[in-house]
């Protein structure tokens, strides 16, 4: 995987966490670094651990999924990316209720691992592609950290204006490397 894929795949996994932290910017005028730092560094550090378990999870099985791998690394990318894709335009069920609750320590690891079930399934799809697990943990991890610290920010000036967009192109990026990773083990490109 080209370190430009991996820096795609990073920026797709954390356009959960970066709209997250960008609502709750919204509520974050007085406390934003505090806000800032804990939503940051919680969703980078689940958005690390996701795939690396899903990774263990994908190398642990590899012999057996190995014949439909890229099968299962384009439905899975292609799924969560859907997904991604589908909650931004439906709005996901999302009420107003739920950016006017404090940051807490327990709704904000309560949101790291909601915004990181995706990271799951891209970790499975990871053991079976051509990427070191470490680097792709260590860039997903400080790639979320960065864009929800900006994001808390970004938040707190203009409003939750770029929430959907941006996770609609985190979903069409996951997409596009599902269909390039089928594409490429089919030998179509």
């Amino acid at each position: 995987m080209s370190p430009l894929t991996l820096l795609l795949l990073a920026l797709g996994v954390s356009a959960d966490a970066f709209a997250v932290a960008l609502a709750k910017g919204l509520q974050s005028r007085s406390r934003m670094l505090r806000d800032a730092l804990l939503l940051a560094t919680a969703f980078g550090v689940a958005q690390a651990a996701m795939p690396l378990l899903g990774w263990l999870l994908g190398s642990t099985f590899a012999e057996l999924i190995a014949p439909f791998d890229h099968w299962i690394v384009f439905g899975l990318l292609a799924v969560v990316g859907g997904r991604m894709i589908w909650e931004a335009v439906t709005d996901g069920g999302e009420s107003e209720d739920d950016h006017d609750r404090r940051l807490s320590i327990g709704s904000v690891l309560v949101l790291a691992v909601a915004t990181s079930i995706d990271a799951l399934a891209v970790g499975i799809s990871l053991a079976f592609l051509d990427v070191s697990v470490w680097v792709a943990v260590v860039v997903i991890g400080i790639t979320t950290f960065l864009l929800s610290f900006a994001a808390v920010f970004l938040g707190a000036r203009i409003g939750t204006r770029f929430q959907q967009p941006a996770e609609i192109v985190g979903g069409v990026v996951l997409i596009v490397l599902g269909v390039q990773t089928l594409a490429e083990h089919l030998h179509w490109i």
